[in-house]
């Protein structure tokens, strides 16, 4: 989670005072690697575990300040969103039976999750991207209320002088512009964490990178934002653009993002500081006293707070961690690339996979960087992310090969070999890394099961009642914990409570809009009705503002009135109606059932922060009326 003394004065002396921090610590890291100070000789692993709150309805349910004030348990943290919950999980070292010990405390914090999370009515979701999460729902209202959190969202904003933007195209395309940086709430992963020597550091970091984006293919498990079906692992292009402080010049500038995967391979760890250091401003401050180098001096192992402050505000895929436990600093690569779920065992064989992978690609290749391109690693990594196990990689002896056939003819052979070269169980070696095999054989990730069950629902089904059957059977499945090899694809479910699809005007709305301009032609809008049995066309600028509406009605009228001159035929400004009425995506129902009939509208346009997002007619609410209708008379037909 990271540092949570964060300073909210921030004032260019505050920021030179801890850049001034940050330098010092980066002198002190360089004498420890220099005076072989960094502990070496020892592999450790550990993880954190994201998860999702979601209420009865498997709606995002804003209840962690609630649960944590609960939970006693101190490895439970708080993430950015108050719809989610972190586990930090204990560090082993790489050897025996550790895999089956992670995965044993991963079921334990989630039940004691589960049952804490019961106690408000809550429930658990392992999730990449939640898919009942919708724009709406992510406000400054939901984001835990930690100075850290404000204070980066100020920041980041502020150096970014716009609003963020996200634009993702997959089978289908999401194109949306937030006003802070909860954008990044939509993603949760489940981290893990790799000690290394420092003596080493270079090596292993640089293969962290090569085995990276096969590792990513057969994990993805974040295909869907709501209904919208976009990359295998559209978290990568989320929290990128959710964190991107850069300006239009600096992007046009070719400047790098703050979340990166790198530009080259890596020839010194504090190279890698130096690089971050060198690219991205502070954007979170705190007081720091220490005096790292004097105290190495007096023997005493300095955090190095501050550098480690600036680094977990560079969001690099691998990214260079140091820590001090009983007065022993240490070097770990964190891999941020897997997302949480699809179950508790899919996670432990992910990280089975990359700790093999990291130990096996290192023994049998002494210089990584002597036999693969870095541009094909990078394009490697992009390409696992929009398509999984479908990904075409450029390998090694300039080899091209999709990443299914490149797991089980070549990785995972060598990912065994690393794993029984550390003295791993070997029941737990074909436990873990069987479910790898399993997987990249049936092509069934957590992404392509999500995919493929709501592509395969029926088209009359509302989007949103859908994502919660999705969501549904993700618990129910993690429940049994079933690899998602393994998992039937979701059907709609009988046992949705449906009323919970039609709250608010934003989860039922039609986005897709047929428009007109003000100067179009009006036969246009009256084709566009007859085409698409519509009775409503909304009138937009061309700035996506809404400042018309023209009915079927209002054409019959002009109909009526006689056939303008073919010289001159009537325009869409000519009979629309001007400045309708409108309504946000965050609209009750009931309000907007009320607002129709006392303003006896046929429909009402949907605006989000100036911009038609969607429409509600008549049609929809007699819908949403017949079924609350047919409800009511069922059970009253049951009493008599």
């Amino acid at each position: 989670m990271g540092e949570m003394n964060i300073s909210r004065e921030n004032s260019e002396k505050k920021r030179r005072l801890f850049m001034r921090a940050v330098l010092n610590d980066l002198n002190a890291l360089e004498i420890m690697i220099d005076d072989g100070l960094i502990e070496s000789g020892i592999t450790r692993i550990g993880a954190e575990q994201e998860m999702f709150l979601v209420d009865k309805n498997f709606s995002p349910a804003c209840k962690s300040v609630e649960i944590m004030a609960d939970i006693e348990d101190p490895r439970f943290t708080f993430e950015i969103a108050k719809f989610n919950l972190e586990a930090n999980l204990t560090p082993r070292e790489l050897k025996k039976n550790c895999l089956r010990k992670l995965e044993n405390e991963i079921n334990e914090t989630l039940q004691i999750a589960r049952r804490t999370a019961g106690k408000h009515g809550v429930q658990i979701v392992l999730a990449g991207i939640l898919p009942t999460l919708k724009q709406l729902d992510l406000t400054l209202e939901n984001m835990v209320p930690i100075d850290r959190y404000y204070e980066l969202n100020d920041t980041l904003k502020g150096l970014r002088g716009s609003n963020f933007r996200l634009n993702i195209r997959g089978m289908d395309e999401l194109s949306v512009t937030h006003d802070s940086f909860m954008l990044e709430a939509l993603n949760t992963s489940f981290q893990v964490h790799m000690q290394v020597s420092s003596d080493d550091f270079v090596h292993k970091y640089n293969i962290a990178q090569a085995i990276t984006a096969p590792v990513m293919a057969v994990s993805v498990n974040s295909g869907l934002i709501h209904h919208n079906r976009l990359w295998h692992e559209s978290r990568i292009a989320v929290f990128q653009n959710s964190v991107d402080t850069r300006s239009d010049t600096l992007q046009q500038r070719g400047m790098l993002p703050r979340v990166y995967f790198g530009k080259e391979w890596v020839k010194s760890i504090c190279d890698i500081f130096k690089e971050d250091i060198s690219r991205f401003p502070v954007v979170l401050t705190a007081d720091f006293d220490e005096d790292p180098v004097g105290m190495l001096e007096q023997g005493i192992t300095p955090k190095l707070k501050a550098l480690m402050l600036h680094n977990g505000t560079v969001y690099r895929w691998n990214r260079p961690c140091y820590g001090v436990v009983d007065n022993v600093p240490h070097l770990r690569i964190e891999n941020r690339v897997l997302p949480s779920g699809p179950s508790v065992i899919d996670e432990v064989a992910n990280t089975a996979f990359f700790v093999g992978l990291m130990v096996g690609m290192s023994t049998k290749y002494d210089d990584i960087t002597k036999v693969l391109r870095f541009s094909d690693v990078a394009n490697n990594f992009l390409n696992a992310t929009r398509i999984g196990l479908e990904a075409k990689f450029h390998w090694l002896d300039h080899k091209t090969i999709t990443a299914s056939k490149l797991i089980l003819e070549e990785l995972l052979p060598i990912a065994r070999d690393g794993l029984i070269q550390e003295g791993l169980d070997i029941q737990d070696i074909d436990r873990y890394l069987g479910v790898i095999e399993q997987r990249s054989i049936t092509k069934q990730t957590g992404a392509k099961w999500a995919i493929k069950s709501i592509t395969e629902m029926d088209d009359k089904i509302l989007p949103d009642e859908k994502v919660r059957s999705i969501t549904s059977e993700m618990i129910v499945n993690q429940k049994t914990d079933e690899p998602v090899h393994k998992w039937k694809l979701a059907q709609v479910s009988n046992n949705l409570d449906w009323r919970a699809t039609f709250l608010r005007l934003g989860q039922f709305m039609t986005e897709e809009l047929f428009t007109v301009r003000p100067d179009d032609l009006l036969d246009l809008a009256a084709s566009i009705m007859d085409w698409k049995h519509v009775r409503h066309v909304p009138v937009e600028d061309g700035d996506g503002k809404i400042v018309g509406l023209i009915s079927h009605r209002a054409i019959l009228r002009e109909v009526a009135r006689g056939r303008p001159s073919i010289d001159d035929p009537s325009a869409v400004k000519d009979v629309m109606k001007l400045n309708p009425i409108t309504a946000a995506p965050e609209m009750l129902t009931v309000d907007a059932i009320r607002l129709m009939r006392e303003s006896k509208l046929g429909c009402l346009p949907v605006v989000d922060k100036g911009k038609l997002v969607g429409i509600i007619t008549d049609h929809d609410l007699i819908n949403v009326a017949g079924k609350l209708l047919e409800e009511y008379l069922d059970d009253f037909n049951k009493t008599q």
